[in-house]
């Protein structure tokens, strides 16, 4: 797909949520180098200020930046609200974080949190922008998930299952809302250069076929038509299958195994 034929379907103006880093800045800066005008949505204002001003120098479109708690119960409506006069053609539901370690050790509040970012958000996002997306007769919806979505992960319980849920959601609305003209797809990535590694304790140094936060970003933009669900590293996805030929007894405990140590 050519950039005007892009911009026409999904244009002019995408939402970006979890924009201040990461894959979801590397969204960002790839859509406004495409001419979409943005919406940009994260906690950290000063950092989506400062990607706005570059983006806007950079390729003469139109920022609108959003500092939203992405914990609380009325997220989504804020992002309803803040974009309900605009054409919003492209919605990438790309916010999230994790938690590693054993589950019992987890931190109750930070579990709710992280269920009401990862899994809220996008339910009721695109539950929201759905009727609009309709009326337009085309564009897409982009979920960031995991390839951790696969499978229950040990020592990553509550994260696993959360991108679980994003996975099943993203398929569902897949056969939904492409019949109808609107692309649906759930990003898996495995190992990707983002903060949100680090903030997980995770020494990504120590990780082998880590992509670029950009490179994964484009390679989903590139497959976005292409449905229900892209998985943007090939070795991640071969480990994944491999595990999931396994008897899940077995799976598991490899995994659990490989995580002690």
């Amino acid at each position: 797909m050519n950039q005007d034929d892009f911009k026409d379907r999904y244009g002019p103006v995408a939402l970006v949520t979890g924009a201040s880093s990461g894959i979801g800045k590397a969204f960002a800066e790839i859509l406004a180098a495409k001419g979409l005008d943005l919406v940009l949505v994260a906690r950290r204002l000063d950092r989506l200020e400062e990607l706005a001003a570059q983006l806007k120098a950079q390729h003469g479109v139109q920022v609108t930046t959003r500092q939203i708690d992405l914990a609380r119960p009325d997220a989504a409506q804020q992002m309803l609200d803040a974009t309900a006069s605009l054409d919003v053609g492209l919605v990438v539901s790309n916010a999230g974080f994790g938690l590693k370690g054993e589950h019992a050790a987890n931190d109750p509040q930070a579990m709710t949190e992280m269920l009401m970012v990862n899994c809220n958000v996008p339910m009721q996002l695109v539950h929201g922008f759905t009727p609009r997306l309709r009326k337009r007769g085309k564009g897409g919806i982009i979920f960031t998930s995991s390839i951790e979505a696969l499978m229950g992960c040990p020592y990553s319980a509550a994260y696993s299952s959360s991108k679980a849920l994003v996975n099943a959601l993203g398929e569902a609305l897949w056969a939904e809302l492409s019949p109808e003209g609107i692309d649906v797809l759930t990003l898996c990535p495995g190992a990707t250069e983002s903060e949100a590694a680090g903030n997980q304790g995770i020494d990504i140094s120590k990780l082998q076929n880590v992509m670029t936060a950009e490179a994964v970003a484009r390679l989903t933009l590139d497959n976005i038509r292409n449905g229900p669900t892209f998985f943007s590293s090939e070795p991640y996805k071969a480990q994944m299958d491999k595990l999931l030929s396994l008897p899940r007894q077995t799976a598991l405990m490899a995994m659990a195994q490989g995580m002690k140590q």
